[in-house]
């Protein structure tokens, strides 16, 4: 069940007019928060990126299931539940024995998935599935809902990243 103030997060992204996927990735920091202090693993990067998906799709947020085709078709339909629960057009069955059995699995799991390198690797390989033109549009429109404050808090953090890496190795960049 995700906490109070992530779902409040997603809302006020959601007021901000930010996409589906930037409210769904305050569900996805919870995860992996879960799992880096320990109250359980993943098998994978991808699997903790899954779960926080799916509990902003029970939570309401408007990120539709995958196309038939793109992932296998009981993650899709595991999807399109969720979605379904969250958009009121479902009620959820309650099954305890289920839900106890997997917390169980997932306690066995490593929590290394969730470390910086292992998280950096994954988003390295999204990145490197998208287009230059894909990569450059969600660069621009995330630019756009950023606004001129947001802009400029960007740019100055830019500018002391590069001078404190300037400073470490002795050379500008």
């Amino acid at each position: 069940m995700p906490d109070r103030k992530t779902i409040e997060k997603a809302r006020e992204d959601e007021r901000e007019g930010k996409s589906p996927g930037t409210q769904a990735g305050e569900f996805v920091r919870e995860e992996i928060d879960k799992i880096r202090h320990g109250d359980h693993g993943a098998r994978s990067t991808k699997q903790a990126i899954a779960i926080g998906l799916s509990e902003a799709r029970r939570a309401g947020v408007d990120l539709p299931p995958p196309r038939k085709g793109a992932v296998k078709e009981s993650t899709r339909k595991s999807a399109e539940y969720a979605y379904e629960v969250g958009q009121g057009e479902r009620t959820p069955k309650r099954r305890p024995k289920v839900s106890k059995a997997v917390t169980e699995v997932l306690e066995h799991e490593p929590t290394s998935t969730a470390s910086h390198e292992a998280l950096s690797r994954q988003a390295k390989q999204a990145a490197a599935r998208r287009t230059p033109a894909e990569r450059s549009a969600a660069a621009k429109k995330a630019a756009e809902t950023k606004g001129a404050a947001g802009r400029k808090a960007a740019a100055q953090k830019a500018a002391r990243t590069r001078a404190h890496r300037a400073g470490r190795d002795g050379s500008a960049r």
